[in-house]
């Protein structure tokens, strides 16, 4: 158990600083993110929508014990954003352009597993 959640913690603090680094420079315009995102075809408005998303979705993970249900909602916001940038990447950059959703993906599957092996019981018996 000691082992499970070190892997859940260190796999929500690689996340959160993924997808919080992603989610500040999408709402500041940062070019390296902004650009490549424009590159891919979105639009102006979706890339802020984007940067809220995470940096509300990193902020409902860092809390411990508590809103299991929605970060059951936040992993899956996380996924399609990481197999969005994937297919997206692929088509327009070229498979090598990938290394980072694939690296994401990674980390996001064995934490989500790790927090499927931590919290299971209680999603059924959490009081909404």
């Amino acid at each position: 158990m000691k082992t499970t959640k070190i892997i859940y913690w260190s796999g929500v603090i690689f996340m959160s600083l993924w997808f919080g680094t992603s989610g500040f420079f999408e709402l500041t315009k940062n070019p390296v993110v902004w650009d490549i995102t424009q590159q891919l075809g979105y639009p102006p408005h979706f890339i802020y929508i984007l940067g809220v998303f995470k940096l509300s979705g990193i902020t409902v993970l860092l809390i411990p014990n508590r809103l299991l249900r929605l970060k059951e909602w936040v992993f899956a916001g996380m996924f399609f954003d990481i197999i969005f940038a994937f297919f997206s990447k692929v088509a327009v950059l070229g498979f090598p352009s990938t290394i980072d959703a694939i690296v994401a993906f990674t980390v996001l599957s064995v934490t989500y597993f790790m927090f499927r092996k931590l919290y299971t019981q209680n999603l059924f018996f959490e009081e909404a």
